[in-house]
């Protein structure tokens, strides 16, 4: 496990644990009322909710996971950390903790490990939230090209020895505006190269993870398209670019509100909690 305690002044919440078939996986159950489930992406971990799980908790049950290899987690051996097996153990912790009519938000590697789970159990959701994510399969030659040369030998060299993805692509010029203490709860929870074996596998599911997501694409809509939903979308995101990828969604849900963060860039749940937290306050009364 990872030995890192966050401040309680930053995230004021109480440590939970599930014994996941793959692992022991770490997860905050804050305040009461219908069930929130937040799924994060990478290379972040369930700190990213921070704000909006204290902006909601007071009218809702909020429960954000860390997916194993991220966040206090276990790195256990013999894990993949690949998007299908992220999803399975996401399916075993909603089964273990009974939800029922929980609303699902998820970005990032967030959005289709969410959804993964969610359309296999179709019948328990209300509804969903999608910020900056896709579900089909990721098909710009910039993303692919990300992939590929992330997983080249020498940038998994760089990811694993010197932490690239948090240090460049989180914390870096581009990334959102934190404080050196937020910053270090991103870099302390990634401290060895084996600490960072889930992280380095992600860049390659943009093209491994192919088969999952064209599963998604037609079981999403076909599944969950008729659930009220909420898309809260980073206009300056260069990853999850708004003119691609809002369309889709608009196509792929009968009962959509989108809310466009027009200074918000990827990682939304940093730039814009506040109006994340009102946008799903109004969308799920």
């Amino acid at each position: 496990m990872i030995d890192f305690v966050p401040d309680p002044n930053l995230y004021p919440f109480a440590s939970r644990w599930f014994d996941s078939s793959a692992g022991r996986v770490h997860y905050i159950d804050e305040g009461s009322g219908p069930p929130i489930v937040f799924c994060h992406g990478s290379p972040t971990w369930s700190f990213l909710y921070r704000h909006i799980v204290k902006g909601l908790r007071d009218r809702y049950r909020c429960i954000a996971v860390d997916h194993l290899g991220f966040g206090l987690s276990e790195r256990p051996a013999g894990f993949g950390y690949t998007v299908s097996e992220h999803t399975a153990v996401m399916g075993e912790l909603i089964d273990h903790l009974r939800l029922d009519g929980f609303v699902l938000m998820g970005q990032d590697w967030g959005g289709p490990i969410g959804l993964g789970a969610a359309t296999a159990r179709a019948d328990r959701v209300r509804g969903i939230v999608l910020g900056n994510t896709a579900f089909w399969p990721i098909e710009p030659l910039a993303n692919r090209a990300f992939s590929a040369i992330m997983s080249s030998r020498p940038m998994q060299r760089r990811i694993l020895e010197r932490n690239l993805l948090v240090e460049q692509f989180l914390l870096g010029r581009t990334g959102p505006a934190l404080t050196a203490a937020e910053a270090d709860h991103y870099r302390m929870v990634q401290p060895t190269k084996e600490a960072r074996r889930g992280l380095a596998v992600m860049p390659g599911e943009i093209r491994a993870a192919r088969p999952l997501l064209e599963e998604l694409a037609h079981e999403v809509p076909a599944l969950l398209g008729d659930r009220p939903t909420l898309a809260v979308w980073g206009m300056r995101d260069m990853v999850f670019r708004p003119k691609a990828c809002i369309p889709r969604i608009r196509s792929s849900f009968t009962d959509l509100s989108v809310v466009e963060l027009g200074r918000a860039n990827h990682f939304v749940q940093e730039d814009a909690p506040d109006r994340i937290v009102d946008a799903i306050t109004a969308r799920f009364p």
